[in-house]
């Protein structure tokens, strides 16, 4: 919805009459069936406890449930170094972050960068990942890998293979202001790479750290029609807001041509199973049918004579149950979205221009693995859609067809119940706000009028607003 006030913050005149804003979006405000049902009738479970992220989609039938199960387990199971008596279970790294899906995806959640005391991280990481490449592109359209650590910074391995190095991040604080005069401050990080296993890193590397998102509702963004998303594009560039999304395209390894990328911080993966295989392979050192070579370089030398855990170390059935599980996570219903303070929030999430990226609603199309999530109704709060976030956000390193300055829509379902599932708040790409206050002021390029737009509400509005997205 783009009002009248929101057109002359656009043309540089920040919204400080908020009521003028909030009495108009009043007057327009659609009505919003089924919203409570974020993951529709089929996807949405009504519980808002430590395990909200965890359950079943209520939809599913008894078979269903049961492969939902049986992926739960190999999803949340450590691996284990090869050879071990636990064959179903072995074959380990060599190079890896993390022993099991649910060690970077706590309680199926959100990850979070290590504590950074006196603005300092030198506990390793596990939920965040560093990317790595070198300009140019490979055979499949995506980023050309650093030449002598590959496409992903491993920081552990199984014994007697080098670990590739450590990550530390430093964080400097950037002061601001409100509108009003409140103070707030901004922590940007730093990321360097020591102790280095195989030698200097390539000049021109470059690096982008990945937090670990929460799980629910993947199934049901697969079922979201490419048409939809590609139509949220042309609808942008139609409105002239100086918002234009664009689709990333990406090589997917299951279908074996590029599709429409979904999934991933830069909208760099197309489907579950892809994700999946490939979350096996990069994060945990597990080779599959789609992934059959280990992650090793040609200077890691300790690396290719490792031990692998059988060929490949996961076999089709288990890794498709730990697919359907990723697919299959039901999202929580929403808390109190009938209460004042949240549905003010709502009108200023469409007055600032929200709305536009973080689209509330969509009607899934057919899924080919789980027919009951047709036709549903569903609320994400994204478009899956590549934006400009200006360069604060900026990663400089392209990834298909996505730029160094572009981030996927992130879906804002389950957000408010990421502190009660994980214990803490931290949000964007790399975990680098705080809160949800910081994520917003975050916001440059293409969203720069909502950052703004928030930045000159009174200090009553901003809180009806994050009371909104805590609801979520």
């Amino acid at each position: 919805m783009l009002l009248h006030s929101a057109r002359h913050a656009w043309a540089g005149k920040p919204v400080r009459n908020a009521a003028c804003a909030l009495l108009t979006a009043l007057l327009t405000f659609p009505a919003l069936a089924d919203h409570r049902l974020p993951g529709g009738h089929v996807g949405s479970i009504d519980d808002h406890g430590k395990n909200a992220f965890s359950l079943p989609a209520p939809g599913l039938n008894d078979e269903q449930k049961t492969t939902f199960v049986i992926g739960n387990s190999f999803f949340k199971k450590a691996w284990v170094a090869a050879p071990a008596s636990t064959t179903a279970r072995d074959g380990l790294g060599p190079h890896f972050i993390a022993r099991s899906c649910g060690a970077c995806h706590l309680l199926d959640g959100r990850g979070a960068p290590p504590p950074a005391p006196q603005g300092i991280s030198t506990e390793q990481p596990m939920a965040l990942l560093i990317r790595l490449s070198i300009p140019g592109r490979a055979a499949d359209g995506g980023p050309l890998p650093e030449p002598s650590y590959g496409g992903q910074f491993n920081n552990d391995a199984i014994p007697g293979v080098k670990p590739e190095g450590k990550v530390l991040i430093h964080y400097d604080e950037l002061p601001g202001q409100y509108a009003d005069g409140e103070a707030y401050s901004l922590r940007k990080p730093r990321y360097t790479l020591t102790d280095l296993g195989y030698g200097d890193l390539h000049p021109k590397v470059q690096l982008s750290p990945r937090v670990a998102p929460h799980m629910v509702g993947l199934g049901l963004l697969e079922a979201i029609p490419e048409a939809t998303v590609l139509a949220h594009a042309e609808r942008q560039k139609r409105e002239g807001k100086g918002i234009a999304g664009q689709p990333n395209r990406v090589w997917d390894a299951y279908a074996n041509r590029h599709i429409l990328g979904r999934f991933g911080w830069k909208a760099n993966v197309g489907s579950i199973a892809h994700q999946t295989g490939g979350a096996f392979h990069g994060d945990i050192g597990i080779t599959s049918r789609h992934f059959p070579e280990q992650d090793c370089m040609p200077s890691q030398q300790d690396c290719l004579a490792a031990i692998e855990g059988g060929k490949p170390e996961i076999d089709d059935r288990r890794l498709s149950q730990v697919i359907f599980y990723s697919q299959t996570l039901a999202v929580p219903t929403r808390r109190e979205p009938d209460h004042p303070e949240v549905k003010r929030g709502e009108v200023l999430f469409h007055a600032g221009q929200c709305a536009s990226c973080h689209v509330p609603s969509h009607v899934t199309g057919p899924h080919p693995d789980i027919p009951q999530y047709t036709a549903q109704t569903i609320w994400p709060y994204t478009d899956l859609l590549l934006h400009d976030m200006g360069e604060g956000l900026a990663d400089h390193r392209p990834d298909f067809e996505a730029s160094g300055r572009q981030w996927r829509t992130p879906p804002l379902w389950g957000l408010g119940l990421i502190k009660t599932v994980n214990g803490h708040t931290t949000l964007l790409h790399d975990g680098r706000a705080r809160d949800f206050a910081e994520a917003i002021l975050w916001h440059d390029g293409e969203a720069a009028f909502s950052q703004t737009y928030f930045r000159t509400l009174s200090k009553t509005d901003r809180a009806a607003l994050i009371r909104f997205l805590e609801s979520l």
